[in-house]
């Protein structure tokens, strides 16, 4: 059977810092490549790899305005802007990675509190006055990153070139896409690296299945999934 596997790129690196930690962009992209291998060979299979196609936005280098240091913050000078234009030159070195890049929505890129920290606003266990720097994120968008994805699963069903598409994503959007690779003959196989998915996406696959325990079974996974039970 041959294979193609489709890593919704900002996805699987929150996953993946979430359960492993911070580590090198080397080491994150062999943790990926590794991975992604992983699946050709799960219950019992020796599938051929078709391709990796792997879906991200490069950096901003914008500045942004930091409402709680009251600056502007250089993006081209951090560190997660090294960090993450090493990780996608080390995948562009692997061989059967193809590399397809979004847009960031940098006009609308903003620092806003993070979820958590509301929370604890709201209910007065902390006050403005608590807030520090590493309780605000940065808000930006991605372009096209779902679009491409759509479009190449819908490519890779309609040409036949592949048995399996195994997409690593957690996002519901891509039901249409799911359903039309499985018209056409595909077995689709979706692997939410242990996180929940939305019935209607449970619905429109073929199979649910995530390589490494580790994902389902650490602190920050949702164990509780329902939908975990149709793995195959």
């Amino acid at each position: 059977m041959k294979t193609a596997i489709l890593v919704d790129g900002g996805f699987y690196r929150r996953r993946a810092q979430k359960v492993f930690g911070d580590i090198t962009a080397q080491q994150r992209a062999i943790e990926l490549a590794n991975y992604c291998k992983r699946h050709l060979y799960s219950h019992g299979e020796n599938n051929e790899l078709y391709r990796i196609f792997y879906y991200d936005c490069p950096p901003t280098s914008k500045r942004i305005y930091h409402p709680l240091l009251k600056k502007q913050i250089d993006f081209s000078k951090t560190e997660l802007y090294s960090w993450m234009n090493q990780f996608l030159n080390e995948l562009k070195k692997k061989r059967k990675f193809a590399i397809r890049l979004g847009k960031l929505a940098e006009e609308q890129a903003h620092y806003t509190i993070r979820p958590d920290i509301i929370k604890k606003l709201c209910n007065g266990t902390i006050n403005f006055s608590n807030l520090t720097e590493e309780d605000f994120c940065i808000e930006i968008d991605q372009k096209g990153v779902d679009m491409k994805i759509g479009l190449d699963i819908a490519s890779i069903s309609y040409k036949k070139q592949v048995d399996q598409i195994i997409l690593i994503s957690g996002d519901s959007d891509f039901v249409s896409a799911a359903k039309l690779a499985r018209r056409e003959g595909i077995d689709f196989i979706l692997d939410p690296l242990g996180a929940p998915i939305k019935p209607d996406l449970f619905e429109h696959i073929d199979g649910l299945r995530t390589c490494d325990k580790a994902f389902t079974t650490s602190p920050s996974a949702q164990s509780t999934n329902p939908a975990l039970k149709k793995e195959n």
